[in-house]
C-alpha cells in the first residue's frame, strides 16, 4: 500500500495517493539480461536506443499496462527524476516496505566503525543477494486495499560482523561485487553481464553489438 511507502518517509518524498492504494514493485533479476534486455535489443536495433535497460523496462511494463485496459495504471521507473532533480521515488525504501528486500542502513549497525564518514544503504533480496535491481512502481490508482497486510522483508544478513562487512564493501569497494554475495545466492549475473554493467555506460552498445549511431 502507498501508506507503507509514505508514513516512513519525509513528506517531501510522499506519494501522491490515498494511503489504501494499491502499490507493485517491479524488480528485474538475473535473467533479466538474457530473457528481456537481449531480444529486445535484437527486436529494436534499427530504431535509436539510447540506454537499453532503461527502455528494456519501459517497454515491458507498457506490455503489462496493456493487460489491464479498463483500469488507470501509473508508472514510475527508478531513473525518473523530479525538476528539483530528486528521484520520483526511493527505490530501495519501496523494496523493503513491499517486503521484496531488506534496506540494511546505518541504524541497523549497533557499533557504527565508521565516525565522520557517509555510509550508503543497499537492499539484500533473500534469493538473489545483490544480484537484482529495482526497476519501478505500478501504481493502481483507482483500486484501495485496505484490507491488504504488510510484510516485513526478510532480515538475511542478521549479524553485526555481516551486517558492517556489507557496508562496507558497498561504500568502499561496490566495483569488485563482492557485496552481492554477502550471502548465498540461487542465481547471479553472467560474466557477459557483468562485463555489461561494468563498462562505461557511451561503450556499452559495441557489447550489444549495436552501431555507434544508435546512441
Amino acid at each position: 500500500k502507498v501508506g507503507w511507502y509514505n508514513a516512513v518517509l519525509q513528506p517531501a518524498f510522499h506519494l501522491p495517493y490515498p494511503d489504501d492504494t494499491l502499490a507493485f514493485l517491479v524488480l528485474s533479476t538475473p535473467s533479466m539480461f538474457d530473457k528481456a534486455l537481449k531480444p529486445f535489443v535484437n527486436k529494436e536495433r534499427l530504431k535509436i536506443i539510447r540506454d537499453p535497460v532503461d527502455q528494456c523496462v519501459s517497454h515491458h511494463l507498457s506490455c503489462v499496462k496493456e493487460k489491464f485496459p479498463d483500469q488507470k495504471v501509473d508508472i514510475i521507473c527508478d531513473y525518473e527524476i523530479l525538476p528539483n532533480r530528486k528521484p520520483k521515488f526511493l527505490a530501495q525504501t519501496a523494496a523493503h516496505v513491499a517486503g521484496a528486500a531488506y534496506y540494511y542502513q546505518r541504524k541497523d549497525v549497533k557499533l557504527d566503525p565508521w565516525g565522520e564518514k557517509k555510509i550508503y544503504g543497499v537492499c539484500i533480496h533473500p534469493k538473489y543477494g545483490g544480484w537484482f535491481a529495482i526497476r519501478a512502481l505500478l501504481l493502481f490508482p483507482d483500486i484501495q486495499v485496505p484490507f491488504l497486510e504488510q510484510s516485513a522483508p526478510i532480515d538475511c544478513v542478521s549479524t553485526e560482523e555481516k551486517r558492517i562487512e556489507l557496508l562496507e564493501q558497498f561504500n568502499f569497494h561496490w566495483q569488485d561485487w563482492r557485496y552481492r554475495d554477502i550471502i548465498e545466492v540461487k542465481e547471479r549475473y553472467s560474466e557477459e553481464q557483468k562485463a555489461y554493467f561494468a563498462t562505461p555506460p557511451a561503450e556499452r552498445f559495441r557489447l550489444l553489438g549495436l552501431p555507434g549511431e544508435a546512441q
